[in-house]
């Protein structure tokens, strides 16, 4: 089965890894500082924290944000459900808002909509790797007073108007799981330019204290306060140094990316059922998924989803809206009706496999493997 998305490894990441094994320290050491360092000349920005996922990093955008109970935040349905629940975790309430059709990314028309005297951010999602339109997302952002957060863990590598992922937004969270651009296994990071915050979310992945050991030992004291609730959200110095391995080939990779997703676009144009994700323009694609949409006046997607995996071609959907979660639907009373483009999408996405280590002839398989299950 090739499947839609998986990890690159070569015995640079190994040798990176067995190093930090070797080292005297294997959490709260020289490499995650190191490999915050690095980041930043990637993402653009003036701070990055690493944590321990990127659902980690959603959560402590929203606790430096000081997200609480009574407030709310605008978060689009069609992502994956920690989008929405690093704003629950905080006692916060998703508002749910709708997205583009042709793009699946967040419409800030509807986010204007759902605006209230209770919002306290906007939490927009790089659908598939795409950036969203942050310029006008900024406009309403600091028009109504409002924090700016972009979950782009779909979008390193990416740029909007030649400004990379990472230097968007207020704060902006990325994931470092197996099947995303870059891994450290499990993993993630949060970018800001904003140094309070960043100190925040520094104590937050730290059980909200203060100080770690590095600052107590050159201050030459034991003693520490925790001050707020946080969380062991740490990243270790083995995964970061996993991290600045990898991170040294993301430009090739995502080349890679849009090489294969330009030869994709290039076999479905004009393929009757199958039309893949608009790109909108001034934007650089950094394609984490491919994703097309299945035409069911055409073709059913549920048997072309059976077709692709009985060639051995790993399709999958993503994603279900939250709001249509059984959780979300029995703690928020959200369901059907609420957010009609992002449900209708449901319906209709399917992604492709898509990673730097396709071959050439997988890329066949995929291709040929799409048109014989819609008929062509």
């Amino acid at each position: 089965m090739i499947p839609y998305g998986r990890q690159s490894l070569d015995e640079d990441d190994i040798a990176a890894v067995v190093q930090a094994l070797r080292s005297d320290w294997l959490t709260t050491g020289p490499e995650i500082e190191a490999f915050e360092k690095a980041f930043v000349g990637i993402a653009g920005s003036s701070h990055a924290v690493a944590v321990s996922s990127g659902t980690a990093a959603l959560h402590a955008a929203m606790f430096a944000l000081d997200v609480k109970p009574g407030d709310e935040v605008i978060v689009p349905a069609f992502t994956f459900a920690a989008t929405a629940n690093c704003v629950v975790f905080q006692g916060a309430t998703p508002v749910f808002c709708d997205v583009d059709p042709s793009s699946l990314l967040v419409s800030p028309a509807e986010v204007e909509s759902k605006i209230t005297s209770r919002t306290r951010a906007i939490l927009s999602v790089d659908y598939a790797g795409q950036p969203c339109d942050y310029d006008e997302l900024r406009v309403l952002a600091d028009r109504n007073g409002l924090a700016l957060v972009a979950d782009a863990c779909h979008a390193l590598g990416a740029a909007y108007k030649g400004r990379p992922a990472g230097s968007l937004a207020d704060l902006t969270a990325f994931s470092f799981h197996p099947v995303k651009h870059m891994t450290t296994g499990e993993g993630g990071m949060i970018t800001t330019n904003d140094p309070d915050l960043a100190a925040r979310m520094r104590s937050f992945r730290n059980h909200g204290i203060q100080t770690d050991l590095h600052q107590r030992a050159k201050a030459g004291t034991w003693q520490y306060e925790m001050t707020e609730l946080g969380y062991n959200y740490r990243l270790t110095d083995i995964q970061c140094a996993l991290g600045r391995s990898q991170l040294r080939k993301l430009p090739g990779w995502v080349d890679r990316r849009r090489e294969i997703a330009r030869r994709f676009d290039s076999a479905f144009e004009g393929l009757d059922g199958v039309t893949p994700l608009q790109t909108r323009p001034e934007r650089t694609h950094s394609y984490h998924l491919y994703v097309i949409q299945v035409d069911p006046k055409v073709v059913d997607r549920g048997a072309v989803f059976g077709r692709l995996r009985a060639s051995g071609v790993g399709a999958n959907v993503h994603y279900m809206p939250v709001h249509l979660h059984p959780f979300y639907r029995e703690r928020f009373g959200t369901g059907p009706g609420l957010c009609p483009t992002a449900e209708a999408a449901y319906e209709l996405v399917l992604s492709l496999p898509i990673f730097p280590a396709l071959s050439r002839e997988q890329e066949q398989v995929v291709i040929e493997s799409v048109r014989s299950a819609v008929g062509k």
